[in-house]
Protein backbone atom coordinates (compact mmCIF):
# COMPACT_ATOMS: atom_id res chain seq x y z
CA UNK A 1 0.00 0.00 0.00
CA UNK A 2 1.56 3.51 -1.05
CA UNK A 3 1.79 5.99 2.02
CA UNK A 4 1.21 9.06 -0.25
CA UNK A 5 -1.75 9.95 -2.14
CA UNK A 6 -2.50 9.82 -5.73
CA UNK A 7 -2.94 13.48 -5.71
CA UNK A 8 0.53 14.52 -3.75
CA UNK A 9 2.36 12.33 -6.41
CA UNK A 10 0.12 14.22 -9.71
CA UNK A 11 1.36 17.75 -7.62
CA UNK A 12 4.57 16.26 -7.85
CA UNK A 13 4.19 15.43 -11.07
CA UNK A 14 2.65 18.60 -12.55
CA UNK A 15 5.68 20.44 -10.96
CA UNK A 16 8.75 18.38 -12.43
CA UNK A 17 6.56 18.99 -15.66
CA UNK A 18 7.42 22.48 -14.99
CA UNK A 19 10.64 22.09 -13.17
CA UNK A 20 12.35 25.27 -14.60
CA UNK A 21 9.71 27.34 -13.04
CA UNK A 22 9.14 25.42 -10.11
CA UNK A 23 12.08 23.51 -8.70
CA UNK A 24 12.09 25.45 -5.05
CA UNK A 25 8.39 24.99 -4.91
CA UNK A 26 8.48 20.91 -5.75
CA UNK A 27 12.18 20.91 -3.79
CA UNK A 28 9.93 22.92 -0.58
CA UNK A 29 6.99 20.13 -1.46
CA UNK A 30 8.78 16.76 -1.21
CA UNK A 31 10.89 17.99 1.97
CA UNK A 32 7.68 18.33 3.82
CA UNK A 33 6.55 14.73 3.32
CA UNK A 34 6.58 12.09 5.79
CA UNK A 35 9.91 9.52 5.68
CA UNK A 36 6.94 7.37 4.74
CA UNK A 37 5.89 9.21 1.95
CA UNK A 38 9.09 9.34 0.45
CA UNK A 39 9.46 6.34 0.58
CA UNK A 40 6.61 5.38 -1.18
CA UNK A 41 7.67 8.13 -3.75
CA UNK A 42 10.86 7.06 -4.46
CA UNK A 43 9.57 3.19 -4.79
CA UNK A 44 6.88 4.98 -6.80
CA UNK A 45 9.63 6.07 -9.10
CA UNK A 46 11.53 2.67 -9.02
CA UNK A 47 8.44 0.46 -10.49
CA UNK A 48 8.04 3.43 -13.50
CA UNK A 49 11.50 3.33 -14.05
CA UNK A 50 11.19 -0.86 -14.13
CA UNK A 51 13.61 -1.08 -11.27
CA UNK A 52 11.03 -3.11 -9.53
CA UNK A 53 7.79 -4.53 -10.43
CA UNK A 54 4.61 -3.30 -9.23
CA UNK A 55 4.31 -6.16 -7.34
CA UNK A 56 7.34 -5.79 -5.30
CA UNK A 57 6.00 -2.47 -3.98
CA UNK A 58 6.63 -3.06 -0.53
CA UNK A 59 10.49 -4.49 -1.32
CA UNK A 60 10.84 -1.18 -2.95
CA UNK A 61 9.43 0.90 -0.07
CA UNK A 62 11.64 -1.03 2.11
CA UNK A 63 14.92 -0.28 0.19
CA UNK A 64 13.81 2.93 -0.27
CA UNK A 65 13.96 3.52 3.38
CA UNK A 66 17.50 1.15 3.48
CA UNK A 67 18.81 2.90 0.66
CA UNK A 68 18.07 6.71 1.69
CA UNK A 69 21.47 7.96 1.61
CA UNK A 70 20.76 12.15 0.24
CA UNK A 71 17.77 13.98 0.57
CA UNK A 72 15.07 13.02 -1.46
CA UNK A 73 14.42 16.15 -3.48
CA UNK A 74 18.00 15.92 -4.86
CA UNK A 75 17.76 12.13 -5.57
CA UNK A 76 14.59 12.84 -7.47
CA UNK A 77 15.39 15.56 -9.34
CA UNK A 78 18.45 14.13 -10.63
CA UNK A 79 16.04 11.91 -12.93
CA UNK A 80 15.56 13.74 -16.23
CA UNK A 81 12.47 11.68 -16.48
CA UNK A 82 10.77 11.68 -13.16
CA UNK A 83 7.34 12.62 -14.10
CA UNK A 84 7.43 10.07 -16.75
CA UNK A 85 9.00 7.59 -13.89
CA UNK A 86 5.77 8.86 -11.39
CA UNK A 87 3.71 8.57 -14.21
CA UNK A 88 4.52 5.12 -15.37
CA UNK A 89 4.91 3.78 -11.80
CA UNK A 90 1.50 4.84 -10.91
CA UNK A 91 -0.30 3.10 -14.10
CA UNK A 92 1.92 -0.02 -13.20
CA UNK A 93 0.21 -0.09 -9.76
CA UNK A 94 -3.45 0.67 -10.75
CA UNK A 95 -3.87 3.77 -9.87
CA UNK A 96 -4.36 6.82 -12.44
CA UNK A 97 -3.27 10.19 -11.81
CA UNK A 98 -5.36 11.47 -14.75
CA UNK A 99 -8.16 12.60 -12.37
CA UNK A 100 -5.85 14.59 -9.78
CA UNK A 101 -3.71 16.13 -12.47
CA UNK A 102 -7.32 17.24 -14.06
CA UNK A 103 -8.08 18.19 -10.60
CA UNK A 104 -5.19 20.43 -9.76
CA UNK A 105 -5.26 22.38 -13.23
CA UNK A 106 -8.74 23.58 -12.55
Amino acid sequence: MLEISVYKIAQIILMARELNRAEAELRAFIDQLTDEEKASLVAVMWIGRDSFDASELEEAKRTAFEEATTPTADYLLGSPHLSDHLENGLDALGLSVVDAEDDLMR
